[in-house]
């Protein structure tokens, strides 16, 4: 469906994706962690301690966007590993702070470093001879090594001392270095028709519009928003016990693979634009029902389809967003806002749970995911476009 003159999927390949996208969003997925490490460390309250780690994740977001139009020429690999030093270097200050202050600015190191990695690793996702299996293959592989930082983290925490697990962070950046250098390098092949040159070699370099920013970022606001208080939810709404919730919630996070997997075959069967919003509708209605349900069956279920459709929607828009610019400046860009989004999400979906209460968070955010899915659904439209779009040394199909 999408076979482009790239690089190929080699095992190399994969794994230097992987390991790019795991560390660049690293900060993001273990951060629930490294929030407790630091909060008890410091005596932090809870929201000196959010404002910490705001500061790494704003810094992620924000150094992913502002390298986005960087990461679309060669030099990934070197980019990559300049982000791993400045990451490595920021874990290391934020094992060993004195104080809240030295906490505060090893993490905005850190963040920094992340973000030149996530910038770097995501566009060399549009690199590849194949999008859509590139995608999934990703992230697939990036929940799997999540899920054991997320274990071994605290791990280190508790049984080698408080800020250890920073330090194996730090290792995780070393260990990382030699395999970055599989990295694609380049762009896949030309891009879509009116996009301007970036300096990549005559390829052409898409300029993410405005709106297609905001509703990537709103998005990722509402679904880590949401995700944030779903144990909350499901213990006060439901009276499931802490260590149920957290079972449903960890099997929903396995099960959502499948979602991964599946994407891709659907949009080759039933169309891109078609099966993307299928999975976006299912996504905002299984989270509107997780939010408001008191009933531990339907918060399960709710739980593992929501997870299953996020996934998909994620692999799909990764591939639209590499067919429609092969330079990977677009993958760079919808990924350091998806970034911004997390960083926010929680804060304000917090607000409007306070004030108003689920009964009516609940539809907001279902509303909130179908306006933020809308230029979303409008790009898989253009990566149809850019998949038919004759390329060199390819012969058209019917």
């Amino acid at each position: 469906m999408n076979a482009r003159s790239g690089s190929a999927l080699t095992f190399g390949v994969a794994v230097a994706l992987i390991a790019g996208v795991t560390l660049g969003n690293g900060g993001a997925n273990v951060m629930p962690v490294f929030v407790d490490d630091f909060a008890s460390r410091f005596a932090l309250s809870d929201s000196a301690a959010g404002l910490v780690a705001a500061t790494q994740l704003m810094a992620t977001a924000v150094v992913t966007l502002l390298l986005a139009k960087r990461a679309a020429r060669p030099g990934r690999v070197l980019m990559t590993r300049f982000g791993l030093a400045l990451a490595g270097a920021g874990f290391l200050g934020a094992a060993a702070a004195t104080g809240p202050v030295t906490l505060v600015l090893a993490n905005l190191v850190l963040g920094a470093g992340l973000g030149a990695v996530y910038a770097a690793a995501t566009a060399a996702l549009a690199a590849t001879d194949d999008a859509d299996k590139a995608s999934a293959v990703t992230i697939c592989g990036v929940v799997g090594v999540t899920a054991l930082l997320i274990m071994g983290v605290p791990t280190a925490n508790h049984d080698l001392g408080e800020g250890t697990g920073f330090l194996l962070m730090a290792l995780c950046c070393l260990l990382a270095w030699p395999l970055l250098s599989r990295l694609p390098d380049g762009p896949a092949g030309p891009g879509a028709p009116g996009v301007e040159s970036a300096g990549t070699g005559g390829v052409a370099s898409a300029k993410p519009s405005v709106v297609l920013l905001v509703g990537t970022g709103l998005l990722w606001a509402v679904t880590q928003g949401a995700w944030s208080y779903a144990s909350v939810l499901g213990r006060q709404h439901t009276g499931m016990s802490h260590s149920a919730v957290s079972a449903v919630l960890a099997i929903s996070s396995v099960v959502a693979l499948v979602g991964a997997v599946v994407g891709p075959i659907a949009a080759r069967h039933f169309g891109r634009m078609r099966s993307m919003a299928v999975f976006v509708t299912a996504q905002a209605l299984a989270m509107a029902a997780l939010i408001f349900t008191h009933d531990p069956v339907i918060f399960t279920v709710a739980a593992v389809l929501w997870q299953a459709c996020q996934l998909a929607v994620l692999v799909q828009m990764l591939a639209a967003a590499a067919l429609i610019d092969p330079t990977g400046r677009l993958v760079a860009s919808l990924s350091g806002a998806g970034a911004l989004g997390t960083g926010v999400g929680p804060l304000a979906v917090g607000a409007i749970l306070d004030g108003a209460g689920a009964g009516v968070l609940s539809p907001v955010l279902a509303i909130g995911t179908f306006l933020a899915s809308l230029p979303l659904l409008r790009m898989t439209v253009a990566s149809g476009e850019a998949a038919d779009e004759p390329q060199p040394g390819r012969v058209p199909t019917a």
